[in-house]
């Protein structure tokens, strides 16, 4: 097998990995939605948003490997790893109810996925950072520089 179709098979697998975790987080938070809208209206909202993003972010995936689809691909769940935190640790505003049940089945199952993506994307992003050509990886720094001294 040639390495082009070696890393195209990879690269696929890869995605189809991360559509199936995005899918999975929006599904974990749909069936904890209905209990979070009766609690917490905006949490439900907040959840809402998770899911329509998670499912944008699985057809971005679905369309292309961009690297902005990998960095919303890892953004995503860590923000949910953070919500899930502060819930059980110093409980969000009208919602304390959640402080120290840390072992709440889909909470479980959340962090898990989560998690899984988070370890994923930052894989993909970080094999195609160390990939980059040592000019394109010298040059960010320098743009990055250039664009906040203007």
């Amino acid at each position: 097998m040639s390495s082009q179709l070696q890393k195209a098979v990879r690269d696929g697998v890869t995605r189809a990995v991360a559509i199936v975790g995005l899918a999975g987080v929006a599904l974990i938070h749909l069936l904890d939605a209905p209990g979070k809208f009766t609690e917490t209206p905006y949490m439900g909202w907040m959840y809402v948003g998770l899911i329509a993003a998670c499912l944008a972010v699985a057809a971005a995936l679905v369309r292309t490997s961009d690297r902005r689809a990998w960095l919303a691909a890892a953004a995503l769940p860590a923000s949910a790893i953070v919500g899930y935190v502060l819930t059980r640790t110093t409980g969000l505003p009208q919602a304390t109810g959640d402080i120290g049940n840390w072992s709440e089945p889909l909470g479980m199952a959340s962090l898990l996925v989560e998690g899984s993506l988070v370890a994923l994307s930052g894989g993909v992003l970080a094999s195609r950072a160390a990939a980059a050509p040592a000019h394109v990886r010298s040059a960010r720094p320098a743009q990055q520089r250039t664009a906040q001294a203007a």
